[in-house]
């Protein structure tokens, strides 16, 4: 227990001293995250009305994030599994940054799915005992369960590493290798059931899609790698941590391949919508072309689908890939258009038209944006924190007392 108070010591120190830069930096983060609170108290103080939803439109902007970001933080596994499964000793030097943004994404997940439900006090109604969560009959109890679970893997995992390391000492593979094989599973899990909360709902016929949980998995390991590609170009720059040439090349074959798949799933989904016109095909319409005048979507598709075509084009030819300021520019554009196509290329036109054919467009208001703001602000915050306690003892320059 001293050596756990005496990490939990260390980190804290570690965490608070830096750069100019990166007290700016988390400067920065915090006036972020203090307006994302400004913002929240208008919408507890005065209710859901303050935001773009209605009850035509009743998921935005928090939950179009929230699918986005459980893509981000299933792309762990990517890392992981030739990392710890195929003894790839190149990825090695990046899994525990690949953890660690997956846990900053997953708290981004669950502070998002708090703000869509109103308020915090409405999370007693699932927890078992006093509320019910519905479990195994509803897809939403599956979706805690996994989100949770995969939470307290990639938390527990590697604090067991990393209180190792800090001690100068090895790891037990018999002791952190099952969580390792049962985490790869869990990450393909979270975004599958993600997937079928969505798929399993037949009156929204725009999701009802059987490529819909495949596809969530390419755009995710897409966009969650091109996201840890900038990541370690940034944490190499500044902090020192060698990750090897080679390493990033790996990574962007993963996110080249994935990105691949991806465009090629979002070309089948075109043609069935387009090839045979039903009026199932209504919210397609809608999002690409607009109806009677309503094109609130459509700027958002197309933008997407151009940045998706350009960055996968760029990322297939062996000489842009490898050349990495073209590979950052790529992955920096990858990133922004599985965005917009996994939040608002997906979630509003679900609602769009209604039931009855009615047309209610749905725009966000700044309440909205900047609660969103301050949860990715959140986020980013945990990671530098992380970030910034790990690396050092990753790299021997953080040790116990003892071994010093």
């Amino acid at each position: 227990m001293k050596v756990v108070f005496s990490m939990i010591a260390d980190g804290f120190k570690e965490a608070t001293k830096g750069t100019i830069a990166y007290h700016v930096w988390m400067a920065v983060l915090t006036l972020l995250m203090l307006l994302g609170a400004y913002a929240y108290y208008q919408q507890i103080t005065h209710g859901l009305v303050v935001t773009g939803m209605t009850d035509r439109v009743s998921w935005g902007l928090y939950i179009s994030n929230f699918t986005f970001l459980v893509g981000v933080a299933a792309a762990a596994v990517m890392l992981v599994l030739p990392t710890y499964i195929l003894k790839d000793i190149d990825f090695s030097q990046a899994v525990l940054i690949g953890e660690g943004l997956a846990v900053s994404a997953l708290v981004m997940c669950l502070a998002f799915v708090t703000v869509d439900m109103g308020g915090p006090a409405r999370l007693w109604h699932i927890i078992p005992g006093i509320g019910s969560l519905n479990w195994p009959n509803s897809m939403l109890a599956w979706d805690v369960i996994v989100l949770n679970g995969y939470l307290f893997i990639n938390l527990t995992i590697p604090f067991y590493l990393l209180y190792h390391h800090y001690q100068g000492k090895k790891p037990n593979k018999s002791v952190y290798l099952p969580g390792v094989l049962i985490s790869v599973f869990w990450a393909v899990g979270i975004h599958l059931v993600t997937a079928f909360l969505y798929a399993g709902l037949p009156a929204r016929p725009f999701w009802n899609s059987a490529l819909l949980g495949p596809r969530f998995l390419a755009s995710a390991f897409a966009a969650g790698p091109a996201l840890i590609i900038l990541v370690l170009a940034v944490i190499r720059r500044f902090m020192g941590y060698n990750i090897a040439n080679k390493t990033i090349d790996k990574i962007a074959m993963v996110v080249t391949v994935a990105a691949q798949i991806n465009l090629i799933m979002l070309g089948s989904e075109l043609f069935k919508e387009f090839y045979s016109l039903t009026h199932h095909s209504n919210s397609a319409l809608y999002m690409f072309f607009g109806i009677n005048g309503k094109n609130a979507l459509v700027p958002w598709i197309w933008t997407s689908i151009s940045l998706n075509f350009l960055a996968t084009v760029t990322l297939t030819f062996n000489r842009f890939r490898r050349n990495h300021t073209i590979l950052y520019g790529a992955c920096v554009i990858l990133f922004i258009a599985i965005w917009i196509d996994k939040g608002m290329g997906l979630i509003i036109p679900g609602f769009i038209p209604g039931p009855w054919g009615n047309i209610v467009e749905y725009f966000p208001t700044w309440v909205e944006i900047g609660v969103t703001l301050g949860i990715w602000a959140l986020g980013a915050f945990v990671f530098s924190i992380l970030v910034k306690i790990a690396v050092p003892i990753a790299l021997g320059k953080l040790r116990y007392q003892s071994h010093r």
